[in-house]
C-alpha cells in the first residue's frame, strides 16, 4: 500500500507542475551572442516584444524605449526578439539590427539574438508564451511583427497584447504601474 500511494503522490506531484516552467528557465543569446539569463529578470515585470525592422509598425520601438525610459528600473523592462517571420521584414542581422535600433530610435532596453517565433524552427522561449501546455496560462500565436507578452516578477505569463496595441496603450501602462 505504501508504494502505492508513493506513486499517487508523485503523480499527482508531476501533474501538477506540467508546462508550468517559469520564464526565468530560459536562457537565450543577447543581440552580441552572449548567454542572457532571464533568471536575472526576477523580481522585474517583463514585457517581451518580438521586432522588426522593416515593418508598418516598426515606429513602436519610438514608443518601447519611450515606456523603457519612463518605467526602466529595478521593477520593470522590456525585452525585444527580432524576428524574420512576417515577409521577410526584419532580413538583417544581428550586428544591424542593432545598429539600426541605436541610430533610429536610441534603443537601450535589452535586444536579443535573431529568433523565429513562430513554426517549425519555434525558439524555446516562444513555445513556452504561446503554448498553455508550457506556460499554464493561454494558448496564443504570433500573428505579426511587434506582439507583446506581459510576464509577472515570479516568471509567469500573465496576458498577451496584440502587435497593433501601442505600447503606451492603458492595459500596458495600468500593469506596469499595478493598476
Amino acid at each position: 500500500m505504501k508504494k502505492f500511494e508513493l506513486v499517487i503522490i508523485f503523480v499527482f506531484a508531476a501533474l501538477l507542475s506540467f508546462g508550468q516552467n517559469s520564464f526565468h528557465d530560459f536562457t537565450v543569446k543577447d543581440i552580441e551572442g552572449s548567454d542572457f539569463s532571464m533568471a536575472n529578470l526576477k523580481g522585474k515585470k517583463v514585457l517581451v516584444v518580438n521586432t522588426a525592422s522593416k515593418c508598418g509598425l516598426t515606429p513602436q520601438y519610438k514608443d518601447l524605449q519611450a515606456l523603457y525610459s519612463k518605467y526602466g528600473s529595478e521593477k520593470f523592462v522590456i525585452i525585444g526578439f527580432p524576428a524574420n517571420n512576417f515577409l521577410g521584414q526584419e532580413p538583417g542581422s544581428n550586428t544591424e539590427i542593432e545598429e539600426f535600433c541605436q541610430k533610429n530610435y536610441g534603443v537601450t532596453f535589452p535586444m536579443m539574438s535573431k529568433i523565429s517565433v513562430k513554426g517549425d524552427n519555434i525558439a524555446p522561449i516562444y513555445h513556452w508564451l504561446t503554448e498553455k501546455s508550457q506556460n499554464g496560462k493561454m494558448d496564443s500565436s504570433v500573428a505579426w511583427n511587434f506582439q507583446k507578452y506581459l510576464i509577472d516578477e515570479n516568471g509567469n505569463l500573465v496576458d498577451m497584447a496584440s502587435p497593433k496595441t501601442k505600447p503606451n496603450d492603458p492595459k500596458i501602462i495600468n500593469w506596469i504601474e499595478g493598476k
